[in-house]
């Protein structure tokens, strides 16, 4: 069945107006203008993020529905997937957030507004292990890009979580998957979307 509701959720520090997320936005107006896009600000709280975004998605229809997150968005997407058994695509996903963000806390600037800051609080730590997903079912449903020069996130460990899934890793590259553009197409035709 054709996808006709896209979720976009971008990564930590991150926001709609990163590279990759422009580039989804652009192709989709061209391509696919049928198709809901939706690609929030998230909050840095974990429990609200996925909150705000549950309550966004509820009247989608599931099977027709997907998910695209990078990094931490990657984590958040891996979790929405199991929870409504819609399809997703990971761009160098975080696998084990609650560790690595763990030494984030405090107050960062946001990444593309760096006159904004937001805070990482320690109890974010927490509701980050809550999300986590050990392994994931159907990996069918799953589209991993992931990037072997990725500086931020370990791809061995990005590609064990996603066994079976299928995707591309790619040679060199790095964390925001620069080159992205040259893998739009794959990425998207892996989500089947309506015209």
């Amino acid at each position: 069945m054709a996808t006709t509701h896209l979720l976009y959720l971008h990564g930590f520090r991150s926001s709609p107006l990163s590279t990759k997320a422009r580039l989804v936005q652009q192709r989709m107006a061209q391509q696919h203008p049928h198709v809901t896009l939706w690609c929030p600000q998230l909050p840095p709280s974990p429990r609200q993020a996925m909150d705000e975004v549950m309550r966004g998605i509820a009247s989608w229809p599931r099977a027709q529905m997907a998910v695209m997150g990078s990094s931490l968005g990657g984590y958040y997407a891996t979790w929405i997937a199991e929870q409504t058994d819609c399809r997703a695509v990971l761009l160098n996903p975080a696998v084990h957030a609650a560790r690595d963000l763990a030494t984030q806390v405090g107050v960062h600037p946001s990444w593309h507004e760096p006159q904004e800051t937001f805070e990482f609080k320690a109890g974010y730590v927490d509701e980050l292990r809550e999300l986590a997903v050990p392994a994931i079912t159907r990996p069918e449903r799953y589209y991993a890009l992931i990037a072997q020069g990725d500086e931020v996130l370990d791809w061995r460990e990005m590609s064990a979580h996603y066994p079976g899934a299928p995707g591309r890793i790619l040679e060199g590259s790095d964390h925001a998957i620069s080159e992205f553009a040259l893998y739009l197409d794959e990425v998207l035709g892996f989500l089947d979307l309506a015209p």
